[in-house]
């Protein structure tokens, strides 16, 4: 692969307990994970490893929800059958993301959207250039759009700019009771005190937050906010 690093070793297993052994001798920096295995599956491994010290990619062919699961948790994956593009973006992505070890904390979400774990309980994993954010879904109060990226406020006010557009959380957060009121704004309906109908409207939030509804989505919202 022309695109490692020209002192860059590649090892490979065969299974869950061949990769253990090879985990333990080589202490890879990067470990990329297939889930099904002939002798059992990716999270069969990781179980098995006593400390997470590489950056994690797994490897899938599964379905929509899976993949959902690996956006909400931050882990890298690469789908197959995998591109020579892809495989270099995600491991100059993986390359990038060393310095952050947290992976442990990043599975344990990954688990919990597979899992189906109650909303409640439920977390969402944020990595900007500094390191990574594990939030609870429901102390998001809005998303605000800024260009390329997106702010989440949350309950305590604080806030976290993400380098991904508005459009891809509202996609993933949108089976979490949130909904898209305006071209900038993506809110949590569960912490809506009042929806004022004036013009396209105003959305009062907790925490003192006022969000617009544009005309466009006024029905949507209305619709949403009816069931």
């Amino acid at each position: 692969m022309h695109f490692l690093p020209e002192d860059a070793v590649i090892e490979e297993a065969t299974g869950v307990f061949d990769g253990l052994e090879k985990i333990k001798s080589f202490e890879p920096e990067v470990l990329f994970l297939d889930i099904e295995m002939e002798d059992g599956t990716g999270f069969d491994l990781l179980k098995m490893v006593d400390q997470l010290k590489f950056e994690l990619v797994f490897t899938t062919a599964h379905n929509q929800y899976a993949i959902q699961a690996f956006e909400f948790s931050a882990i890298n994956y690469l789908l197959k059958p995998m591109s020579p593009s892809a495989l270099q973006k995600t491991l100059a992505k993986a390359q990038t993301n060393i310095k952050h070890k947290n992976v442990e904390q990043q599975l344990e979400i990954l688990l919990s959207q597979i899992n189906k774990k109650s909303d409640s309980d439920q977390r969402i994993a944020l990595k900007d250039a500094n390191g990574t954010y594990f939030v609870n879904i429901k102390e998001i109060v809005y998303c605000q759009a800024d260009g390329p990226y997106t702010k989440f406020v949350l309950l305590n006010n604080d806030s976290i700019v993400i380098s991904k557009n508005l459009k891809e959380y509202e996609t993933l957060l949108e089976v979490k009771r949130f909904v898209r009121c305006h071209h900038s704004y993506l809110i949590n309906a569960d912490l809506i005190i009042k929806f004022e109908k004036t013009d396209g409207g105003t959305l009062h939030l907790q925490g003192g937050h006022r969000i617009p509804v544009s005309q466009r989505k006024k029905e949507k919202v209305i619709a949403f906010l009816g069931k």
